[in-house]
C-alpha cells in the first residue's frame, strides 16, 4: 500500500519568531496569536486523517526537541538553507510515496483540498496550490522518479514571482496540476480581511491535539 506523506512546515511558536511581516503591522503578540491559532486549527483539521501520514517539519532545528508540539507528532527538523533547500529535503528523503507540503499559516487549508492534491498526483508529477499573491501555499510531488536538481533554485521567495520561478525550474514536459487558489495572511491588510471573515470565535483545540505552548513564553 502506497503511503501518502503530508508535511506541515512550522516555526517554533514563540514571540518575535513568527510572521515578521504581519508583526510589523499588528504587533508581535497579535501575530503570534494568529500563528498559533492557525497552526492549531490546521492540525485539528488534517492531523488525524487516516488518508495520510503527517510530519511536522520545524525550524529552528533545535525546536524539534522541545515539548512544543502535539504529543505523538512526527517532528523532523527542516535543516539549513533557504526555503527551497528546506522543502527539497522531505521530497528527497521521506519514505516512498507521494509528498505534499503545506505551510502552517494558511487559514483555509483543509483536508478536502489536501486530498485533492494527492489525487492530482495520481496523474501529474507535481501539484501546486497557488496563492493569490503569486506564491503558493502547497507543493507536492508524486516522486515516481528522482527529484530534479533544478527544483526550487533561483526562486524569488516572498514575491509575486515565487510560483512562476519554481515552475521554471521543472524539466521541460513535466506534468503539473493545480488545486484551489488560497490567500496568504502576510500583512496587516490580509489579517484584517481574515478577521472580518470570522463569524464566531474558534473553540479550543481537540484534546487529541493539545494547544501549543512555547517553552520560553
Amino acid at each position: 500500500m502506497t503511503i501518502r506523506h503530508l508535511v506541515i512546515f512550522a516555526r517554533e511558536p514563540c514571540l518575535g519568531r513568527v510572521k515578521s511581516r504581519l508583526a510589523r503591522g499588528i504587533g508581535a503578540l497579535e501575530a503570534l496569536r494568529f500563528y498559533r491559532r492557525t497552526l492549531e486549527a490546521l492540525l485539528r483539521r488534517v492531523g488525524r486523517d487516516p488518508r495520510w501520514c503527517v510530519w511536522l517539519a520545524v525550524t529552528p532545528d533545535r525546536a524539534a526537541r522541545f515539548r512544543v508540539w502535539p504529543r505523538g507528532a512526527r517532528v523532523i527538523p527542516q535543516g539549513g538553507g533557504d526555503l527551497g533547500a528546506r522543502m527539497a529535503r522531505p521530497l528527497r528523503r521521506l519514505p516512498p510515496g507521494p509528498v505534499v507540503i503545506v505551510g502552517s499559516d494558511i487559514p483555509d487549508a483543509d483536508a478536502p483540498r489536501i486530498a485533492a492534491a494527492f489525487r492530482a498526483l495520481g496523474r501529474a508529477a507535481f501539484v501546486f496550490g497557488p496563492a493569490a499573491d503569486g506564491g503558493y501555499w502547497l507543493v507536492g510531488a508524486a516522486r515516481r522518479s528522482a527529484m530534479p536538481r533544478s527544483l526550487f533554485r533561483e526562486v524569488r521567495w516572498s514575491s509575486e514571482h515565487a510560483l512562476a520561478d519554481t515552475m521554471s525550474g521543472l524539466p521541460h514536459g513535466t506534468s503539473v496540476a493545480f488545486v484551489d487558489v488560497l490567500n496568504d495572511v502576510d500583512d496587516a491588510e490580509d489579517w484584517r480581511r481574515w478577521r472580518d471573515r470570522q463569524s464566531r470565535p474558534t473553540r479550543g483545540i481537540a484534546s487529541a491535539v493539545p494547544p501549543l505552548v512555547a517553552p520560553d513564553d
